[in-house]
């Protein structure tokens, strides 16, 4: 047997040499990639979340009989959206900008659901990166969808 290990170049002094090695390139590698992928993912989950709940909140509010009515659906279509992508619900803001506007100078406007106006839901979901600290939110992703309500309808 010794002349087997002495022809397969194995030295009797780096005997589990290959173990350290490995539990070294596992700690400095894999871990930190590991991590950067839990922390993709988490951000295109935001990405996700909020897009599905522009959609879904200006489908809701589009098609409501009333504008109180419709506000309640678009929160609640949101907040549904955004579970379903495994986000925490009560991280995600709703605002409406008039045809045209951007979602970054969204303000107090609210949609009168007149037939033909045209508006665009913001959806902006706080994404939590894993193993950060909650107070870091810094890390946003919005959604916006543009909802064109039905000339014909009759509320």
């Amino acid at each position: 047997m010794r002349w087997l290990r002495a022809r397969l170049g194995q030295v009797e002094g780096e005997r589990g040499s290959a173990l350290v090695e490995f539990v070294f390139v596992a700690l400095v590698v894999f871990v930190p990639l590991v991590y950067v992928v839990a922390g993709f993912s988490a951000v295109q989950r935001g990405v996700f979340a909020a897009t599905a709940a522009a959609r879904e909140a200006g489908r809701a509010l589009a098609t409501a009989p009333d504008l109180g009515s419709g506000l309640a659906r678009a929160e609640r279509a949101a907040q549904l959206a955004v579970a379903d992508q495994s986000v925490d619900a009560t991280d995600v803001r709703l605002a409406f900008v008039p045809a045209g506007g951007d979602c970054g100078s969204a303000g107090g406007w609210t949609p009168t659901l007149v037939p033909g106006e045209e508006f665009s839901v913001c959806a902006t979901v706080t994404v939590r990166i894993p193993l950060l600290p909650e107070w870091i939110d810094a890390n946003t992703a919005t959604g916006q969808f543009v909802v064109e309500t039905d000339r014909y309808v009759d509320r």
